[in-house]
């Protein structure tokens, strides 16, 4: 089991995400709640083709700590 980190952004209109140690697995939707989803699905997509490829999995390298600053 791996653990990846997942950046989601809010773009205005949607929710995008993206994992920085897998390129290519994106996945969007209206809401958090379903790019969560969807996400998931992407990353076993994504890990999937790359074993049917003969490819190496990535090892999940990128780490995320949010940092509060007094604005």
């Amino acid at each position: 089991m791996k653990e990846y980190v997942v950046i989601y952004e809010w773009t205005g209109r949607n929710y995008s995400a993206y994992v920085p140690d897998l390129p290519g697995c994106v996945a969007f939707a209206d809401t958090l709640e379903e790019t969560e989803r969807l996400m998931l699905d992407s990353i076993k997509l994504c890990i999937e083709a790359r074993k049917e490829a003969g490819q190496p999995i990535p090892e999940p390298l990128t780490k995320a700590k949010p940092i509060v600053v007094a604005v």
